[in-house]
């Protein structure tokens, strides 16, 4: 179920995601989220519906007469294939889990200050994807942003000047906000987190971490 959710994500991120021109960092946030959420899953496939429209139209382009018969020895070298093991149970959702191979026990993480950790995922590009652990109770220091950061909160909660963000919501932070994220007393808020940039702290402290961590 999926009506718990009350922040998804905009349609330039659904469409990109579709198209295939979102960058790898985000597009495992998109993934994750849209794994969780019934109402950005269907909104991807209209989109998805209306790509294939487009592809439809084209002109056919010309291909070589060994291209069909290699298809076919695709599809039968993959016939005895042993299927897919069912989706385990746990914290992360499939595509993340697929994506590191293991579940939040699998995680190394390092501190950045202040309690918090992070865990930086592998992508290709310069982007960033990162997974965050913030104490219930603790604020990540007031920060801007260079670019875009999407964020997917995974355990717990988090509240900013815009609003609460609980499991499976996003929040898209632009130039435009700066905040002050705090974590919901109880668990650790777990987030898995895309930046195109660094964030641009205020404070003296936290922007020499955020330069020594890459944050």
């Amino acid at each position: 179920m999926t009506t718990q959710i009350r922040h998804h994500l905009t349609d330039d991120l659904l469409m990109a995601y579709s198209a295939g021109s979102l960058p790898e960092a985000f597009s495992l946030v998109v993934a994750s989220h849209v794994s969780m959420c019934d109402e950005c899953r269907a909104r991807l496939a209209g989109f998805d519906a209306v790509g294939g429209s487009v592809m439809e139209a084209m002109e056919v382009a010309d291909m070589s007469e060994e291209a069909f018969g290699a298809t076919l020895a695709l599809i039968a070298a993959n016939e005895d294939a042993e299927p897919a093991p069912a989706p385990r149970t746990g914290l992360f959702p499939a595509p993340l889990r697929d994506w590191i191979g293991g579940d939040v026990d699998t995680i190394v993480w390092r501190g950045v200050g202040g309690g918090v950790s992070q865990a930086v995922i592998q992508t290709r590009g310069p982007e960033t994807v990162r997974l965050l652990r913030i104490p219930g109770g603790t604020a990540v220091p007031d920060h801007g942003h260079g670019g875009t950061e999407l964020t997917m909160v995974l355990q717990g909660a988090f509240r900013d000047e815009t609003d609460r963000f609980a499991a499976g919501d996003v929040e898209c932070a632009d130039e435009d906000m700066t905040h002050t994220p705090v974590a919901e007393p109880g668990p650790d808020c777990i987030c898995l987190a895309a930046t195109d940039s660094r964030l641009q702290f205020t404070g003296l402290l936290p922007r020499i971490a955020g330069r020594i961590m890459g944050i």
